[in-house]
């Protein structure tokens, strides 16, 4: 088993950072069971792209980047048994070769499926689910070293749970993904007024498999990226100098030293977005290159109150004059029956906000929470909040039942960081 000691760990933006004792990376199913075994504490550690502490642990950091690969394969149902390690930027190639593919993804695909399926990760789509929605049964290694497979029918609630519980039941170790065929999909960006993307949003999701807007605060433009599939000739992207990439890096720095020049670089929004159109495989289009680091919040408003909620986030911004370049992320996302799902029995407009990893990302998210909150919001469990047990307790109708599962499963907490613990285990 390789191991490091006494390492400083940070996730991928570089905000939170933690000093392990261990770092351990089991080289098989056996090899975790001993781990389970022999330490008093573990935290599970996939790609590091969660912004808030979920992973900060002073105890065993575990990662699962040899458990990796396709395992079984349903091809008459289009299912996949997939270790949990993997991520989802190798999916394709233990996949392709079964005709076998996502139904969903985001744009970034670096995390672990467990990553991902612990914390809701999603894509958009009026009509999908998030990548935990799609998930047909999981093998679970528990604190006492058993082995459970979960499902619909077998532990069911356990199943119900477990599909995003961030790590606190149990170390997930093989996840069964219902799948579709290999297919392509047709990107299309373009810029549109602000004011007609508000007015016609909810009769284009309809339209389009997938859908999202980037809205600048001090733009009357935004940026509309849809997906649909398409049977076409493959058109790859093509790599442009200079890249969206480095351009947003470039405008992140400009705005951080002279946050003044702001409004007037996001008013130029047409000079750096030019429409374009795409055709790959879904695996290839989803996933968009990030350098550019920041730090992210991201909220679930009820679908009814999405459009409302964004108004007047973005006039807050503009009242605060809040120094960020990155727009808000603006995506639609099917209700699912997952108990700690951020869209559990609600249909969702999801609100993202981010900030370059060299400012202060309380500086815009202190403006923008207040309001998620008073419409309801759920936070992303991988994204920062500052939301009390007690406020989500009143956000999740399951929330008393998953605590008490969690209990019965991992009584001595093996599984809890302190982050977890504040989160799950406070009065207040």
């Amino acid at each position: 088993m390789s191991e490091a000691h006494q390492v400083t760990w940070s996730n991928w933006s570089g905000y939170q950072q933690a000093h392990p004792q261990l770092i351990l990376k089991p080289q098989s199913l056996t090899e975790l069971e001993v781990v389970v075994a022999s330490h008093t504490k573990i935290r599970v550690v996939g790609a590091g792209h969660s912004f808030s502490p979920l992973v900060c642990t002073d105890a065993t950091l575990v990662s699962l980047d040899h458990l990796v690969g396709v395992d079984v394969i349903d091809e008459e149902r289009c299912i996949g048994e997939i270790w949990a390690g993997t991520r989802l930027y190798h999916l394709d190639q233990y996949l392709q070769p079964f005709n076998q593919t996502l139904m969903q993804q985001g744009d970034i695909d670096q995390q672990s499926l467990a990553g991902a399926v612990s914390t809701g990760t999603h894509g958009t789509g009026e009509g999908l689910y998030c990548i935990s929605g799609y998930v047909e049964d999981f093998e679970l290694l528990t604190a006492s070293g058993e082995l459970l497979q979960c499902s619909r029918t077998e532990h069911p609630e356990i199943f119900a749970a477990g599909r995003v519980a961030l790590g606190s039941l149990g170390i997930l170790t093989k996840i069964r993904m219902q799948n579709r065929p290999h297919y392509k999909l047709k990107e299309c960006i373009q810029l549109c007024p602000l004011a007609d993307m508000l007015q016609n949003i909810q009769q284009w999701k309809i339209e389009h498999r997938h859908i999202e807007c980037f809205i600048f605060p001090y733009s009357d433009q935004v940026m509309l990226k849809t997906l649909d599939d398409t049977a076409e000739d493959l058109q790859p992207r093509k790599a442009s100098w200079p890249s969206e990439d480095s351009l947003l890096t470039l405008c992140s720095e400009l705005t951080k030293t002279f946050p003044t020049l702001n409004p007037y670089l996001q008013k130029m929004l047409s000079i750096f977005v030019k429409p374009t159109t795409y055709v790959d495989w879904s695996s290839q289009i989803f996933p968009t290159p990030r350098t550019t680091k920041f730090n992210e919040m991201e909220y679930q408003i009820p679908v009814a109150q999405g459009l409302t909620c964004l108004q007047e986030v973005l006039a807050a911004l503009r009242k605060n004059k809040v120094s960020t370049f990155f727009p808000l992320e603006f995506r639609f996302v099917k209700g699912d029956d997952i108990w700690l799902s951020p869209f559990y029995q609600q249909d969702s407009i999801s609100i993202s906000v981010h900030q370059y990893h060299k400012q202060d990302p309380y500086l815009i998210f202190n403006v923008v929470e207040p309001i998620f909150q008073k419409y309801q919001g759920r936070p992303h469990w991988g994204k920062m909040h500052s939301m009390t047990t007690a406020q989500l307790r009143k956000c999740y109708p399951k929330w008393d039942d998953f605590m008490r599962l969690r209990e019965q499963l991992d009584p001595e907490r093996k599984f809890l960081n302190p982050y977890l613990e504040q989160l799950f285990l406070s009065k207040k």
